[in-house]
């Protein structure tokens, strides 16, 4: 029997990374939409395959396994985030939350996908549905749990000034 990360490597190479980028585009919509209706995932993740065709391109079982893993290990997702906050989680938008829970996420259950990756990600999806500057908020915040939960990658990226996002 092959193991999961034989299958995830096959799917992989059948699935381009502009499949992945559309998939967590997708998947931050989705959760936008459990946030602010709290219907269960299953049901919205049925509806965006149904009714979505911006899915049809996406890496629709990489779009699944993080909506499901989110929704799953949402409260300790919730809890990993909590300490580089500067507020209640509650007390930020949607598309903020969104977006920390998706970088949260694969970061701790995505260690084969590349700090990096994680991050960039992260904030370009903030620039292309947050607030103007929720990037810089979103960076930070990741960029603060990477260094706690992944600390020997965390080493290798460029340290960030809060105020710009920008390497120092």
């Amino acid at each position: 029997m092959l193991g999961h990360g034989f299958t995830q490597m096959i799917a992989a190479a059948h699935n381009p990374p502009q499949a992945r980028v559309r998939a967590r585009r997708s998947a931050v919509q989705a959760l936008y939409q459990w946030f602010l209706t709290g219907e269960p995932m299953t049901g919205i993740i049925s509806e965006f395959e149904q009714d979505r065709k911006e899915l049809k391109k996406a890496d629709g079982e990489y779009f699944r396994e993080i909506l499901s893993g989110i929704s799953t290990n949402s409260e300790a997702l919730r809890d990993a985030l909590v300490p580089f906050l500067d507020r209640p989680l509650k007390e930020l938008d949607p598309v903020t939350r969104a977006v920390l829970h998706l970088g949260m996420y694969e970061l701790m259950h995505q260690p084969a996908l590349p700090l990096r990756v994680v991050l960039n990600e992260a904030v370009e999806l903030a620039r292309m549905f947050g607030a103007e500057d929720s990037y810089k908020y979103i960076n930070g915040v990741l960029d603060q749990a990477a260094q706690r939960l992944r600390p020997e990658a965390a080493s290798d990226l460029p340290v960030h000034s809060r105020a710009s996002g920008n390497p120092v």
